[in-house]
């Protein structure tokens, strides 16, 4: 069972996706927020996998509230989502850092709010094709920080692959698929490089990997 937060001050939203989430046989609400620091006391309350959460709220904004969310040793386990009804890269920069697992806008279809909350659960990076746009646009033009070219050192050549197919969106089995190896080999792949870059999902590491240099698109 996938355990869901909601956290948007506004209850029309929040009543909105509770009715599609209470649908599920697999997903369960546990519980609702109104501002980042209800929303907060009620993570460290319920522990859920995965935590909805509205950028713009008041009394602590999704942002700040996920920050605190990534830095508790304690919650480890709660991926984060950020909602939005705006696509502006500052958000977008802003939250990943902030260490939200995934960011969606909230005009998304039914069926692919739905799979999202099932890939956040997982674990996988969650970001939608103009988000990943964005990293594009923000850092393939431009030279990768000395910082972060070191880090990329420490990546082993099949750490390195594993860690660029996870930018493109490929789950492990797509990763496994494609380089003739195990799921399960893939996934130690990936965590092993988390570790290394002190990566708190995959979604900061395709941050990592377009900041790096180490993907590039076609025609850059």
């Amino acid at each position: 069972m996938i355990r869901v937060l909601l956290v948007d001050d506004q209850p029309l939203i929040r009543s909105g996706f509770r009715a599609l989430l209470d649908l599920e046989d697999d997903i369960e609400v546990v519980a609702e927020a109104a501002d980042g620091a209800e929303g907060l006391a009620r993570v460290k309350e319920h522990l859920p996998d995965v935590a909805l959460v509205d950028i713009q709220m008041p009394v602590m904004d999704g942002i700040e509230a996920t920050r605190r969310i990534a830095a508790d040793p304690d919650l480890t386990g709660v991926h984060v989502v950020m909602l939005t009804n705006y696509g502006m890269d500052e958000y977008v920069f802003d939250a990943l850092r902030a260490g939200a697992a995934g960011f969606l806008v909230k005009d998304i279809l039914p069926e692919d709010f739905l799979h999202s909350v099932r890939v956040a659960a997982r674990g996988d990076a969650l970001l939608a094709p103009a988000v990943t746009r964005t990293l594009i646009d923000r850092y393939v033009f431009q030279p990768p920080p000395a910082s972060t070219a070191g880090k990329l050192e420490q990546l082993t050549d099949r750490e390195r692959e594993t860690v660029a197919l996870a930018a493109h969106s490929l789950s492990n089995d797509e990763i496994a698929r494609r380089l003739v190896i195990s799921p399960a080999t893939a996934k130690t792949h990936i965590n092993r490089a988390m570790t290394k870059l002190h990566a708190r999902d995959r979604a900061q590491l395709v941050v990592f990997a377009y900041q790096s240099g180490l993907v590039t698109p076609r025609g850059a």
